[in-house]
């Protein structure tokens, strides 16, 4: 699996997660008739919602993606591709965390209305990673994909060759050049 793709595929499950949460969140508070639950939770999913923007905002890769690529190993060949077996062993946490949250939600419905929060940070902090590597790819002319390690070890990446892309080349020197038909 490429590594953009797990990126991308982190940020949704998230974002599902998230929403989940949420839902339980609501029919748990109302299960138990607990009415404030519902907007102090409001409030936090707000203020999660803000503090994921906040750390998503930036367009480049973070600090440990950035190591990440740097220490991807090279190799000429493609690496064997299993989306469902990557997705499993790299996001199994999230899986177990949503539905240890929501096992519980009706009868401590503020587990998952926490738990929610934190997915919708950790979906908002993710969101341009992918487009971050995407674009190391594109300019490197290379392509990362996700090695096979335990579930328990740190992900490892496999550098491929792959195409590189002049579009900022062409793109320069369309700006450089004078526009046809244009007169003085």
């Amino acid at each position: 699996m490429r590594f953009p793709d797990l990126l991308r595929t982190t940020v949704m499950l998230c974002a599902a997660a998230a929403t989940v949460l949420g839902v339980v969140t609501v029919a748990g508070a109302r299960a138990n008739g607990d009415p404030l639950l519902v907007p102090i939770t409001a409030g936090w999913w707000v203020a999660a919602a803000v503090i994921g923007s906040a750390i998503g905002r930036r367009t480049t890769t973070s600090r440990q993606i950035a190591v990440l690529l740097a220490s991807a190993r090279t190799q000429t060949t493609l690496p064997e591709i299993h989306p469902s077996r990557v997705v499993l062993n790299r996001l199994w946490p999230i899986i177990v965390c949503t539905v240890g949250a929501g096992a519980v939600a009706f009868a401590y419905p503020q587990v998952p209305a926490i738990a929610a929060g934190f997915a919708i940070i950790a979906a908002l902090a993710w969101r341009r990673q992918s487009a971050a590597v995407t674009a190391i790819e594109e300019r490197d002319g290379a392509r990362f994909y996700v090695d096979h390690t335990s579930p328990l070890r740190q992900i490892r990446l496999v550098r491929t060759p792959g195409f590189r892309s002049n579009l900022t080349e062409m793109t320069q020197a369309q700006r450089s050049t004078p526009a046809a038909g244009r007169h003085a």
